[in-house]
């Protein structure tokens, strides 16, 4: 199964609430979601992201693909520097 970590859009209309989830990549939008992994609000003076950090390593570490703005956000929290370490350890999988 192909999996990609992805934005699904939520809320009202002119104030987006985002959340990040785990889904296979060949089903269209709303198809079934492996794992809920957090949300991200980008309203306000500083966006507020919430995630499961560990979780977000370990589809990483399966192979999961995150999205342009999905790995954006991975980038912000560190995530991205955290799987890099791992992968570098050699203690991926």
């Amino acid at each position: 199964m192909s999996v990609k970590i992805r934005l699904r859009r939520m809320g009202a209309k002119q104030h987006p609430f985002y959340r990040l989830i785990v889904g296979d990549s060949r089903v269209a939008g709303g198809g079934k979601v492996l794992e809920n992994l957090g949300t991200y609000d980008p309203h306000g003076d500083r966006p507020a992201l919430q995630m499961k950090t560990e979780r977000a390593l370990h589809w990483l570490q399966r192979g999961a693909q995150p999205s342009d703005s999905v790995r954006q956000l991975f980038r912000r929290a560190g995530v991205m520097r955290q799987f890099a370490q791992l992968k570098a350890t050699g203690r991926d999988r």
